[in-house]
């Protein structure tokens, strides 16, 4: 059995914002599983365990440039904030988003081997990057980016330095500069239902199913009547749909006119959004958290010990 320490309820608490016992009872019963303890929550807590899901604690910067009719997004990590605000790992962050826009790179390696030099430091990205962790005394690097070519239109929106969007588009600039302030707001993970990956509809049917179980079991506990399976299986089949309509560009609810969605909106303006990123920054990324308590323990046992 997993130690359940108190910086574990509280980083599923953070992520949940359920009450703190339940976190701990759902963190023994996951046997200090976060995801499983997360899923166990909305199973019982139902949708508001997982409103703060997306909350992130890695730390950088997403970069957005242009070049040559070309654009592109990166995103650059660091170990802290403050890290974020120094100048020279900024330069850094702009200058490797223009690299992508300017070179198109296969990979992170074939970014880093580009020449480029900042800071007294050079030849290439990588030598700066190097140079740089020495100077600032943090680790820093590049994660993920995306190119756009010259053939196709781009509207791109930063939200600070955390959020980045680009999204590809034909018609009109101002309706996908819009989508893209939307995308960044609602982060959607695809264009339409259809397109939501097969694990995650997978996950919500049986998040779904779990609570109709958890419901039923409470039903028969109360001497209630326990619904049909023929009902049960149109509940969990419903909370799909709605779950999918939730997650995709194109049926969310406009955020400038929620009378509408993103598809009425685009048809609207004669607009046709083909694809869209969306960064954010540390999203799937686990930090480290420290157990302040445990840690000063172990230096005082280790003290007695010498």
């Amino acid at each position: 059995m997993a130690a359940i320490t108190a910086s574990m309820v509280a980083e599923l608490r953070g992520k949940t914002d359920a009450p703190m016992m339940e976190c701990k009872r759902a963190l023994t019963e996951a046997d200090g599983d976060m995801v499983k303890a997360e899923e166990l929550l909305r199973v019982k807590l139902g949708s508001k365990a997982g409103k703060a899901a997306a909350r992130v604690t890695a730390e950088g910067v997403i970069a957005i440039a242009s070049a040559d009719g070309h654009s592109a997004m990166i995103e650059v990590n660091c170990e802290t904030d403050f890290v974020t605000k120094n100048d020279s790992f900024l330069g850094l962050a702009n200058a490797a988003a223009t690299l992508v826009a300017k070179h198109n790179p296969a990979d992170v390696a074939a970014l880093s081997a580009l020449a480029y030099e900042q800071d007294g430091f050079g030849p290439t990205l990588e030598d700066v990057r190097k140079g740089l962790i020495g100077k600032i005394g943090e680790n820093m690097t590049f994660r993920r980016f995306k190119h756009c070519g010259a053939g196709a239109k781009v509207a791109s929106y930063l939200h600070g330095t955390r959020i980045g969007v680009l999204v590809e588009f034909a018609g009109d600039e101002v309706a996908a500069k819009d989508v893209a302030m939307h995308v960044a707001a609602m982060k959607p993970v695809s264009l339409s239902s259809a397109e939501v990956p097969a694990d995650l509809v997978a996950r919500e049917r049986s998040v779904a199913a779990a609570k109709a179980a958890e419901d039923a079991a409470v039903a028969v506990a109360a001497g209630k009547p326990v619904q049909s399976a023929e009902i049960v299986a149109k509940r969990i089949e419903g909370g799909v749909q709605k779950y999918l309509k939730e997650v995709s560009l194109f049926n969310q609810s406009f955020v400038k006119n929620d009378k509408q969605t993103v598809e009425q909106m685009l048809k609207e303006k004669a607009t046709t959004v083909n694809a869209f990123t969306l960064y954010v920054v540390g999203e799937g990324i686990e930090k480290k958290v420290d157990d302040f308590a445990a840690e000063v323990a172990a230096q005082v046992a280790a003290a007695k010990a010498s």
